[in-house]
């Protein structure tokens, strides 16, 4: 299920994802992504909290069609910030940097411990 944490005005996107991601989370999750564009409130700056997140009640299609959105809507986006705990995730994001670098400067993607949302909050404020 994916809960929108907080709603912005500006170009600023805070969901949740809790237990898992469904087609239907998927499909909320471009609906909210859609808007901030459709508005030209871009780059969009995303937070994704995944600390209650879990893979096995997942569904693979959506994560599927999430990935074939975000190639096709990259250039729309800006920072993004990853809070969870998890030493999974911590690892994995300094890798989809790599490929953040070299397709697009300006954006940044940032690991968050839960305990420093605060921090990833002001990360996507800029």
């Amino acid at each position: 299920m994916v809960e929108q944490l907080k709603t912005f005005e500006d170009n600023r996107l805070a969901i949740e994802i809790i237990d898992g991601y469904t087609e239907a989370d998927e499909s909320f999750c471009e609906k909210l992504f859609k808007q901030k564009s459709d508005a030209g409130k871009k780059p969009i700056n995303i937070l994704v909290k995944l600390d209650e997140m879990k893979i096995t009640n997942s569904d693979i299609k959506a994560f599927f069609e999430d990935g074939i959105f975000i190639i096709r809507r990259f250039t729309d986006m800006g920072h993004i910030a990853v809070v969870a705990h998890s030493k999974v995730l911590e690892a994995l994001v300094p890798i989809d940097n790599v490929f953040f670098e070299r397709s697009s400067k300006g954006r940044h993607e940032r690991y968050f411990d839960i305990s420093k949302i605060d921090e990833a909050y002001d990360f996507i404020n800029t």
